[in-house]
């Protein structure tokens, strides 16, 4: 869970989600899914911002039924997609999501 003011401080991160989203195609609700899992878990450190948003939106579209892949999502974002491959499994326990079993 996160506050108020969490998405007022990550107001630029979350423009960032929305232009990535919208390159990807997104649906509202994965766009308001990954908003919600990147709000709920953001690192402090800003270096770290980048590579948890995209880890964000891959969870969202696995759990919306939207699957993009990891390298489409890291390009997107404009991170690696080992940035991708190493956060997300993470991100998804950490939400009390569990992950596919593939």
């Amino acid at each position: 869970m996160y506050r108020a003011s969490d998405e007022v401080a990550n107001e630029a991160w979350l423009a960032t989600l929305d232009e990535a989203a919208e390159r990807l195609d997104l649906s509202a609700d994965a766009r308001s899914r990954a908003a919600d899992l990147f709000l709920s878990t953001v690192p402090s450190e800003d270096r770290s911002k980048k590579p948890a948003l995209a880890a964000a939106i891959y969870v969202a579209t696995l759990t919306t039924s939207e699957g993009r892949s990891q390298g489409d999502v890291a390009d997107a974002v404009g991170v690696s997609r080992l940035s991708v491959q190493q956060r997300w499994k993470e991100l998804m326990e950490e939400a009390g999501l569990e992950p596919p079993s593939w």
